[in-house]
């Protein structure tokens, strides 16, 4: 299974990601984030693999005050590193 993308709004919008997301889902996850208002969190619980582009997309969505629900140590600690490298 490559990518599943499940939004769930009420007062705020929560998108589950499921799977493997790699650059080329970015495009509809940035569609998504779009149509979603201003309230949004991504949760990453069952995210299994990421690729660099991801990585940084998911940085700067945590830099516009996106909440990253259920994020595993392994993407947190790489969001860090590569944002240190942006320094």
């Amino acid at each position: 299974m490559t990518l599943k993308i499940e939004s769930i709004r009420w007062l705020s919008t929560t998108i589950r990601l499921i799977g493997r997301m790699q650059a080329e889902h970015l495009e509809e996850l940035k569609t998504q984030i779009g149509e979603s208002g201003s309230k949004i969190a991504l949760d990453l619980e069952e995210v299994n693999l990421v690729d660099v582009d991801v990585i940084r997309f998911l940085g700067t969505c945590q830099g516009e005050g996106v909440c990253l629900l259920h994020c595993p140590p392994y993407i947190s600690d790489w969001i860090a590193k590569e944002q240190g490298r942006e320094k």
